[in-house]
């Protein structure tokens, strides 16, 4: 189950000891000449010790559901209320769909694992399983920043807004949140190719999760550390930073609005934007800077994780579409529309009887 593909260059390797929990693939061999380690497989542990750990499992199942529904829902009425084709619903459409798509990769995969008992996953579906947890929890963050600009200038720049927030605009701006992604992680997980994994194939952690995997590498991994600080800051700190900021500013023009009724209005939809964001910001950050200066329990991570990225897309549709008003009346005027159309559809049957 261990692959030795040997190379002209020399690695230098760590000493360490193995993990407590062992399998057939773990292997700690001695080398004598410069040799490249990938595992066939890495077992990916989940909770350790931790009794009827499968009901949490069978909760995330249950909050995928969820998720897919609502998101598809949203998307529908978006695709097919005419009044709904803005700017703004641009990046709602694409939000509903990094939801569906992040919970996608992540969830089936870990029933799989759990639930079913088959917690062994191939090198490269490990990396491509990486790949796109990373790659789509990094659009999520990109669009959530979008939304804040959006609100940004509807708020304090409101005679500018058609001018600066169009569908275009928009729409290069999401392209180019995938095209900047797609690099920037192809980056990060191709340098795992250039690890070596002699000391054990078990990942502390619910799937191939970028810090548990290399930190089982045994040659020097210094540059995957500084690239996942670097991405860090640039990707989750950075949008957070700007996504305070961007609400700092609401805040301040909302406080010049004469009209207490529209102040409190718009207070209550920010004041709901920002809980989403703290949901989804706020645990990922404190667990990165913690884990900086010290070690933190792998069952703790694992439930700070897992519900970072799957809270935030089954409230995602609520927040932002399902208390808005012109999308509940955008799903009345298609409720009506459907009802019309299957009476008229029942009618003509009935005569052609």
């Amino acid at each position: 189950m261990i692959q030795h593909v040997s190379e002209n260059r020399n690695i230098s390797f760590l000493s360490g000891d193995a993990q407590n929990r062992t399998s057939d693939n773990l292997t700690t061999p001695s080398f004598a000449n410069s040799t490249f380690v990938r595992p066939a497989a890495f077992f990916i542990n989940g909770f350790s010790n931790i009794p009827h750990a499968k009901y949490y499992y069978m909760f995330l199942c249950l909050v995928y559901a969820v998720t897919v529904l609502g998101n598809s829902f949203i998307m529908s009425t978006i695709y097919l209320a005419r009044r709904l084709h803005t700017a703004k619903y641009v990046a709602v459409f694409h939000l509903a769909f990094s939801d569906i798509c992040g919970s996608s990769v992540l969830i089936p995969k870990l029933i799989d694992m759990f639930l079913f008992d088959n917690q062994y996953i191939s090198y490269e579906s490990c990396l491509a399983n990486m790949f796109f947890v990373l790659h789509f929890m990094n659009l999520q963050s990109f669009t959530l920043l979008i939304l804040a600009y959006d609100r940004v200038i509807a708020i304090c720049f409101p005679l500018k807004y058609h001018a600066i927030i169009t569908k275009s605009s928009i729409s290069c701006i999401l392209c180019a949140s995938w095209i900047c992604s797609f690099i920037l992680f192809t980056a990060l997980v191709g340098l795992v190719n250039r690890l070596s994994f002699c000391r054990s194939n078990v990942v502390n952690s619910y799937y191939c999760e970028h810090g548990p995997v290399i930190s089982l590498s045994c040659n020097n991994n210094s540059i995957n550390y500084y690239l996942a600080y670097l991405f860090f800051g640039l990707l989750i700190c950075a949008p957070l930073a700007l996504i305070t900021i961007s609400y700092l500013c609401i805040a301040a023009a909302l406080l010049k609005i004469a009209h207490g009724a529209d102040r409190m209005k718009a207070m209550k939809t920010c004041t709901s934007h920002l809980a989403l964001v703290a949901i989804f910001y706020l645990p990922i950050l404190s667990v990165n800077v913690k884990s900086i200066s010290t070690s933190i329990d792998p069952n703790a991570r694992i439930i700070n994780n897992s519900l970072t990225q799957i809270i935030p897309p089954m409230l995602n549709p609520i927040i932002y579409t399902l208390k808005t008003e012109e999308v509940l009346q955008s799903i009345k005027e298609l409720y009506k529309r459907n009802k019309v159309a299957t009476n008229a559809k029942r009618t003509n049957v009935m005569r052609n009887k």
